[in-house]
């Protein structure tokens, strides 16, 4: 029986800075190899086997068009990093609700003294 699971779990995909920069680099555009390769000061081999690694966890599409693959994001197995995270969520979002409150109370006290000043003409 062949196990469909994949080989490596989003977590250990991600844990990677430079797959982190491919899977930022495939957001909004699919790419085969050889652009890719040019983003990073490493050989295609080594850029190749870093997307093997993503692929192997679903977070990257291969695709054959003629004689080159093109590779794409697949976004959805982040599902699981995000549900992971939510318990944290409470911790950035009470600094945000901080610094949006501090940011409000200065626009309501006027004008800073600090910054540039426009000049009247």
């Amino acid at each position: 029986m062949a196990d469909s699971a994949p080989k490596h779990d989003v977590f250990q995909a991600i844990a990677d800075p430079t797959r982190r920069e491919l899977l930022k680099l495939l957001v909004d555009k699919e790419l085969p190899v050889t652009v890719i390769s040019g983003y990073f000061p490493m050989t295609r081999t080594a850029v190749s086997k870093h997307l093997r690694i993503l692929s192997e966890a679903g977070l990257v599409r291969e695709q054959k068009v003629g004689r080159e693959t093109r590779y794409s994001l697949q976004a959805e197995p982040l599902l699981e990093l995000k549900h992971w995270l939510s318990p944290y969520e409470r911790f950035w979002e009470n600094k945000l609700n901080l610094l949006k409150q501090l940011v409000e109370s200065d626009d309501a006290a006027g004008p800073s003294t600090m910054g540039p000043r426009r000049v009247e003409e």
